[in-house]
């Protein structure tokens, strides 16, 4: 499984310290601010704030005014001023319609990567996806991996089919909703925010594929 092959944990206390060393030297624009905070919370911060305006659009629109943007930051617990809030809704409604795409919102405040980097996530996500319906199910891991090797599967701690859900959960994060679905959305956000605390393309494109056994 993929952190046997490289230490998460010492990925994602990379990422939150970066972010938190972003944030103390200041100087920052709101958006960037907004990623830092989000990258503070870990590589799943951005799905997290994704699912809180998520819950802001009961109309499923996918759009929305100021007032569910600035409940739904609020809501997730940003330490962002009311101002920068504003100036933030304000840059992304070019239209002056009043209200704002929550994708094109989501995928400007992803880090950005380069064309390599997302060249071998997709390569990673197909490989996943072996269905190819654009979503990553247990009955998708389980015709990729084998979690009979795992530890915790050899102790009779879990089952595999525990152990592989425990993976596709990695995706979602602590406000994630254990569908047991990652999407091809779900799985890029979290390695752009990977990514942002890896500097080397070369190490990102070998990690990736040592991880997911890629060609």
């Amino acid at each position: 499984m993929v952190d046997e092959f490289f230490d998460l944990e010492k990925i994602e206390a990379n990422l939150r310290n970066k972010a938190s060393e972003q944030l103390a030297a200041g100087g920052m624009d709101p958006l960037a601010k907004m990623r830092a905070l989000c990258l503070t919370r870990g590589a799943t911060g951005i799905h997290g704030l994704g699912r809180a305006f998520r819950n802001m659009d009961d109309d499923g629109s996918k759009a929305l005014n100021e007032e569910e943007f600035t409940k739904g930051v609020k809501e997730f617990g940003l330490d962002i001023s009311k101002e920068e809030i504003k100036q933030l809704f304000r840059s992304f409604d070019e239209d002056g319609s009043g209200s704002i795409n929550m994708t094109e919102f989501l995928l400007k405040l992803r880090p950005p990567m380069s064309q390599q980097r997302i060249a071998v996530i997709n390569q990673a996500f197909a490989k996943m996806d072996k269905t190819g319906d654009g979503v990553i199910t247990l009955a998708d891991l389980k015709n990729v991996y084998s979690a009979r090797e795992h530890p915790k599967f050899k102790s009779g701690e879990k089952t595999e089919d525990e152990i592989l859900t425990e993976f596709l959960h990695t995706f979602e994060g602590g406000r994630g909703n254990g569908d047991g679905q990652v999407t091809k959305e779900e799985f890029t956000n979290y390695y752009a925010s990977i990514s942002a605390s890896i500097d080397s393309d070369e190490y990102f494109e070998v990690m990736m594929k040592k991880a997911y056994v890629l060609q």
